[in-house]
């Protein structure tokens, strides 16, 4: 009777450290999403990557869903156009 008792607990305390394990994980995915953040599906891997790699990687991406990049995927579209323009009327005067 102890033994089904003891399994019972040793698996009760496996499913727990697996839903916290899981729920872990998740964390930076979940905050990059609700933050609408460009890079958000990387972050995810990364944290889940850092998960098996000891943690390093998954502080990385804790820490990189907080950051928003330096310049929006917009605004750099309309950086690199405008330089494709300057370069045609450049090579278009010589």
């Amino acid at each position: 009777m102890l033994e089904i008792f003891a399994l019972i607990v040793l698996m009760v305390v496996c499913a727990a450290a697996i839903w916290l394990l899981v729920t872990i994980g998740n964390v930076p995915g979940k905050i990059a999403r609700a933050a609408n953040h460009p890079q958000a599906e990387a972050i995810s891997v990364l944290a889940w990557i850092g998960l098996l790699t000891a943690g390093i990687g998954w502080l990385v991406a804790l820490v990189w869903a907080k950051m928003r990049p330096v310049y929006p995927a917009a605004e750099l579209e309309q950086r690199v156009a405008r330089l494709e323009q300057q370069l045609q009327t450049a090579e278009a005067e010589s």
